[in-house]
């Protein structure tokens, strides 16, 4: 069985000192909750406070971005090689980052090929926005994007976030059906690029206004191993509320 993860991207919120007593609050609530990977993935400025708060916890980290080359002038930049010895999962290709910083496929390739190489997990997001939905292109869009991310790139060591864009930070949630649908035609798509057996072991994550309220919804599906969860992870409370939830549905013992 894949084991569900639950993974809070903090986004550009926190200060350090915010940072620190956020993590130390989830540690305190999350860590003995069992059957669940569970992942904070706060501002750079905070990765080194955050994994100190986290040592010795059954919490990882994640990092929100990474650039695709080891060492440069590349000012502003964060390499794989400074993230791996801080963080086990990176997440890549965010619909943010495409949409604000204009990454596109190729570069997103490039970071995933980075990112495995030093032994990272990238946390892949794909995700159609909603004049896509709304033109009946939602799948070919979703899987291009795929298949362009992970072009040459046969590794399951990875997680795949669907995201539609319409619904990430705007309180309207995919129906889990929809979630649902989505995330099969990507584990097929997996299975068509890599086989069918890479393909199950990949967990699919729903990012786009999850909650404690909404979290059963769609950890009750299938082909959903957990979420990429924004807002909500910002509040201790409400972030161990789905952690616990998702333990209670789906939690690999």
């Amino acid at each position: 069985m894949r084991k569900p993860i639950i993974a809070g991207n903090w986004k550009m919120n926190t200060t350090l000192g915010e940072a620190k007593v956020l993590a130390s609050r989830i540690r305190v609530a999350a860590d003995n909750i069992k059957g669940v990977e569970k992942v904070l993935c706060p501002p750079f400025i905070s990765l080194s406070a955050v994994a100190e708060i986290l040592k010795g916890s059954t919490i990882f980290q994640g990092a929100q971005n990474l650039f695709y080359q080891e060492k440069g002038a590349y000012t502003g930049e964060i390499s794989p090689g400074m993230l791996s010895g801080l963080c086990r999962y990176v997440i890549i290709g965010h619909s943010e980052r495409r949409a604000y910083f204009h990454e596109d496929d190729l570069l997103i390739n490039k970071k995933m090929k980075a990112a495995l190489n030093v032994g990272l997990w990238p946390i892949l997001c794909v995700g159609e926005n909603l004049e896509e939905r709304n033109s009946g292109v939602a799948e070919e869009v979703v899987v291009g994007q795929l298949r362009q991310d992970i072009k040459d790139v046969e590794r399951d060591t990875m997680v795949l976030a669907y995201e539609p864009v319409w619904a990430i930070g705007t309180g309207k949630s995919a129906t889990a059906a929809q979630a649902e649908e989505m995330s099969s035609i990507l584990r097929n798509t997996l299975a068509r690029i890599m086989g069918s057996e890479k393909a199950e072991k990949i967990c699919i994550l729903y990012g786009g206004s999850v909650t404690a309220s909404n979290i059963s919804d769609f950890i009750g599906q299938a082909d959903i191993d957990g979420a990429l969860v924004g807002g909500a992870s910002l509040q201790d409370e409400d972030f161990t509320g789905i952690i616990k939830e998702t333990s209670r549905i789906k939690g690999v013992r």
